[in-house]
């Protein structure tokens, strides 16, 4: 490839450089496989099909020489920081692909990769409204549906495409056994086929790297168990553009408090379905309502019915029998209500306003101000952007979890009637609070301080 210079010079592009700031088409998110004394990789079938796949993506493809199309954690070079290569990878790949296996969504690593790239996908859309679907799934080994997270059981992804052995046998078994060797070659081609449509039509942005420390995981928390999605309440305080006060812009509302959007122009999707699509990554099946709605409420003075985040739009204050309405739930003890107040630094009006809108913050609801961890109080100061938004949620929303735990109320135990099976409490984490969960004494969720 040449290029012109200004001054009418030819020079030779570096293939180097083209391969150097090349983004990998795909990332091969897998668990790895314990080892059991026989001195072989226990994940070399693994290594296998990363390589094969890699091949018919160059094959597909116009990358140049020394590109690599595809990365799996044993690309990490020795000294290479492994936290810090993988939250880049993960920021900038094209196309995520989780390897299906039962240890797979028992993995908490496993569930992190998957969170990480999942918020690029949930904050693409936020700020286009354009689908980002760029979750390729492969079997490895078959798993019953009773056995996929919320996040995995979402994906609409018609495995038999790739071929009726592959369905039932997954990838480990056709790349073990000889006879089915023709199915493997298939079901491979089939899936290169399908990461490079995708990675060429849906073009996500790149984020930024994640700080694997603090990142959830996709499949819950480990002592919740994979199965279906927990329960989570999301609350919207905020007016329409028909109750404004003086002067407010209209364009960050509209006909429902559910349609208000702080980080307009930034952000097309009204902020609650943001929300949403944030909860459900974190395997809670979310319930979104207004304020004006469900603030009488008398959960207050009797246990929980699940979890909840308040958002609270400073401007909703304005409004007198709104103001006092959100005065009396904040006097009430609800730890397992955590509030948070999004408003962008870009909305000019809510800038000149802050220090006034701020301080009747302060007034009306002292107690969600004032309470709870570091992250629980900024979150309520005021969250200016929507990427702040999107690392901040995830921690609110473990806080009223936890609290929920604690205060919700104790259902009898139960068995499943068999003979040494272990005793369980039902609900209140089940979808809607009516499936069992197993309490684990060393969870830290169980053990939470009062916030």
């Amino acid at each position: 490839m040449r290029v012109l210079t200004q001054d009418g010079g030819r020079v030779h592009a570096s293939t180097q450089q083209r391969a150097a700031d090349h983004r990998p088409y795909f990332f091969l998110s897998y668990a790895h496989t314990p080892g059991h004394g026989s001195g072989t990789d226990p994940d070399m079938w693994v290594e296998r099909l990363f390589r094969d796949l890699c091949g018919h993506v160059l094959a597909m493809t116009d990358l140049p020489a020394g590109a690599s199309p595809g990365f799996m954690d044993r690309e990490i070079r020795s000294g290479e920081g492994w936290s810090e290569r993988l939250g880049e990878v993960l920021a900038t790949c094209r196309v995520f692909v989780p390897l299906f296996s039962p240890r797979y969504f028992a993995s908490e690593m496993c569930g992190k990769e998957w969170h990480a790239f999942e918020q690029r996908a949930i904050h693409h859309r936020a700020r286009s409204n354009q689908p980002a679907e760029a979750i390729v799934p492969a079997l490895w080994v078959p798993v019953p549906p009773s056995q996929l997270p919320g996040s995995a059981e979402r994906l609409q992804f018609n495995h038999r495409d790739f071929g009726d052995r592959y369905v039932t046998d997954g990838l480990y078994g056709l790349i073990k056994l000889r006879l089915f060797a023709q199915e493997y070659e298939r079901a491979v081609y089939e899936l290169a086929k399908r990461i490079v449509r995708v990675a060429d039509t849906v073009r996500i942005d790149t984020g930024r790297p994640v700080d694997y420390r603090l990142a959830p995981s996709a499949f819950g928390s480990p002592s919740s168990g994979v199965g279906a999605p927990r329960p989570m309440r999301i609350t919207i305080a905020a007016p329409t553009r028909h109750d404004l006060p003086d002067g407010r812009n209209g364009d960050y509302y509209g006909d429902h408090p559910q349609d208000w959007n702080p980080y307009h122009p930034a952000a097309a999707r009204p902020l609650a379905y943001v929300a949403e699509e944030l909860v459900r990554s974190l395997n809670y099946q979310a319930q979104i309502t207004s304020f004006d709605e469900e603030s009488g409420r008398p959960e207050g003075k009797s246990p929980p019915t699940t979890p909840e985040i308040l958002l609270v739009d400073r401007w909703a204050l304005q409004d007198e029998d709104r103001r006092r309405r959100l005065a009396a739930f904040d006097a009430e003890d609800r730890p397992w209500v955590t509030m948070v107040v999004p408003w962008s630094r870009e909305d000019h009006q809510s800038r000149a306003a802050e220090a006034e809108l701020t301080e009747k913050l302060e007034a009306t609801m002292p107690a969600k101000m004032r309470h709870g961890r570091t992250f629980c109080r900024a979150a309520a100061r005021g969250v200016p952007t929507m990427e702040a938004f999107g690392q901040i949620l995830p921690q609110v929303v473990e806080v009223a979890a936890q609290q929920y735990l604690k205060h919700a109320k104790a259902y009898p135990p139960v068995t499943g009637g068999g003979h040494g099976e272990r005793t369980r409490l039902t609900g209140p984490m089940g979808p809607m609070g009516h499936t069992s969960y197993t309490p684990d004494p060393h969870d830290p969720a169980t053990e939470a301080e009062d916030l």
